[in-house]
């Protein structure tokens, strides 16, 4: 059974869609542990142009990611607050397979529990069409303070929680999350 208290909802954002080619630009965080809840965010140097597409997307340009710290500088401390945790994100394995790339660069294997909202939005709404977070955040009027921002979208992330945590009872929130959570692989030893 999943600890629905120890929760870190999370969200990233990147150069483009391609895990084993774009790079990391932004890290956003809301860490809730049995009732206190914390924030953290960075940008991200990716060591690499950010497309235009993405500039126009997310706002992220190369010129805010200068000077900020490459995932390397960060790894050990995220590492540290992220291994072994219940990770909450939007197409959660899109998100986690930034960081599980990040983190091989160095040897590190991150191991984790992951939980999808889009799951667990289809498994709770079946009767809704579209479970993006745009719709998302429309169908339950969450706030949007900034859209396409890590710290903004995790924030959003949590906000959805709390309006599952309303109208569902705690059981049946924690069997529809037990019923859609990835574990990640353990490396295989060779």
């Amino acid at each position: 059974m999943l600890d629905l208290n120890k929760l870190i909802f999370l969200d990233l954002e990147t150069t483009g869609a391609k895990s084993a080619e774009d790079r990391i630009t932004e890290i956003g965080l809301v860490e809730v542990c049995d009732g206190v809840v914390s924030h953290w965010s960075t940008l991200v140097d990716p060591g690499m142009p950010i497309p235009e597409f993405i500039q126009g997307l997310t706002g992220i340009d190369d010129d805010m990611v200068r000077g900020a710290p490459i995932f390397a500088s960060l790894q050990e401390a995220l590492f540290a607050r992220l291994n072994g945790r219940l990770l909450v994100a939007h197409n959660a394995r899109f998100d986690y397979s930034f960081l599980r790339n990040a983190f091989a660069e160095s040897g590190l294997h991150l191991e984790c529990e992951l939980l999808c909202t889009v799951k667990l939005s289809r498994l709770l709404y079946p009767a809704e069409a579209k479970h993006n977070l745009d719709i998302i955040t429309e169908r339950h009027q969450l706030q949007v303070e900034s859209r396409h921002r890590a710290l903004g979208d995790a924030d959003l992330l949590w906000q959805f929680w709390r309006k599952l945590q309303q109208q569902f009872t705690p059981d049946t929130l924690q069997q529809a999350a037990d019923s859609v959570i990835w574990r990640t692989p353990s490396p295989t030893k060779t």
